[in-house]
């Protein structure tokens, strides 16, 4: 029995569009992610999953360990919910709401590290909670970005603090600051975990391996020597890096203590282009055939689920099954029509499903209220995503 068929069969009674998790898929890439870390615990990154089911299921496994939300607001939330005790906060906050939350809550203060990467950070927080607040957990930001040459960035745009020595000056300035504690330091290699290897040409694959081992030193180097520094400051609970696509890397380094990844779980499309790993698709959506305007050609409802980043291709969902269809390269995946072609289109009837992955993993629950779990042939249960709870973190 092909997946098609056994997911048809599974929602036979589901009205489309609708989206599910294949939970064989979803625990062995749990699974995957475990054996590439060699024994590091994982932190996982709840942007990626957005589903609490989902979130809380892979913490009860040995091996993962906290959580890693995009949001203050949203770790709140989730100590709120008994989801965690072990949070950081991967992105700095400007949420005085959140703060104040933050503030009020003696579990949340204990459970919960913001991340700052600069004395503006501590600056807004007093701001928001004024002067003699309970003491803050921070964690501080290491920029894991590759710099071969002057005025060459090569990564994502986040922390100033670059140099160890950058790195001890503010862990000095958290120090001297009433209300915070210095607990931990991130350090979040994009280049290297959020670049697939293997997704484009034979050359270009060539020239980022070739970048990703250079910069797999340089990191190790420099994230060693900032880690030393700022411990002879203070006394760090953890060093958190890596993602999904640099487990077996970061992992590698002694200098961290736990790897952070989410995206591998789920296995969307843009993680298909790993030459070291490769996740199964865990998630997925299905929609309904609606026209035949060719006989090669069928037009499903909806279907416009375009993922975040630079506006290209690689952001549009993919049909994945059945097999042998395509996106139109005119028109693509729609606000309230998405056609498909190929030779498997002259076999679909109206009312017929088409499944597809998105490009992102956590992005397809801000779509769906819900996620349909499918053990084999069956849904196992129906769960709520972050929308289907009513929370919108941004």
């Amino acid at each position: 029995m092909t997946s098609a068929t056994v997911y048809d069969l599974a929602t036979k009674d589901l009205d489309p569009p609708f989206a599910v998790v294949d939970l064989d898929a979803f625990d062995a890439n749990g699974a995957d992610l475990l054996r590439r870390a060699n024994g590091k615990p994982i932190r996982v990154v709840s942007k990626s999953v957005r589903c609490r089911y989902l979130l809380e299921r892979v913490l009860a496994r040995p091996g993962f360990e906290g959580l890693m939300c995009y949001s203050l607001a949203e770790a709140v939330w989730h100590v709120e919910q008994g989801t965690s005790d072990d949070i950081v906060v991967a992105y700095p906050t400007a949420d005085h709401g959140a703060l104040r939350r933050l503030a009020a809550d003696d579990r949340a203060r204990a459970a919960i590290s913001i991340m700052v990467d600069s004395p503006e950070h501590l600056d807004l927080v007093d701001a928001a909670l004024g002067q003699g607040h309970p003491e803050i957990r921070v964690c501080l930001e290491l920029d894991a970005s590759w710099r071969p040459l002057p005025g060459v960035h090569i990564g994502t745009r986040r922390s100033p603090v670059f140099s160890p020595r950058q790195a001890a000056d503010l862990a000095r300035t958290i120090l001297s600051r009433k209300g915070f504690r210095l607990v931990g330091m991130m350090a979040y290699e994009g280049q290297i975990a959020g670049l697939g290897d293997a997704a484009g040409s034979g050359l270009k694959n060539s020239a980022i391996g070739w970048m990703q081992r250079k910069s797999i030193v340089e990191i190790a180097k420099r994230r060693a020597a900032a880690v030393k520094a700022v411990r002879a400051l203070a006394d760090l609970e953890f060093v958190n890096g890596g993602g999904s696509g640099s487990v077996e890397s970061t992992g590698a380094e002694a200098a961290v203590t736990e790897i952070a990844a989410g995206s591998g779980l789920i296995g969307p499309t843009l993680f298909d282009g790993y030459a070291h790993f490769s996740p199964r698709p865990a998630a997925m959506f299905a929609l309904p055939v609606v026209r035949r305007p060719a006989p090669k050609v069928a037009t499903l409802f909806s279907g416009g689920y375009i993922a975040s980043g630079p506006t290209e291709s690689s952001r549009q969902p993919k049909p994945y099954l059945p097999e042998g269809l395509s996106l139109l390269g005119f028109e693509g995946a729609g606000e309230v029509q998405t056609p498909v072609s190929g030779e498997a289109a002259r076999h679909l009837r109206l009312g017929d499903r088409v499944w597809l992955r998105h490009a992102k993993a956590g992005e397809l629950a801000e779509r769906f209220t819900h996620y349909h779990v499918v053990i084999g042939d069956r849904v196992d249960r129906t769960v709520p995503t972050y929308r289907g709870e009513s929370q919108n973190f941004g």
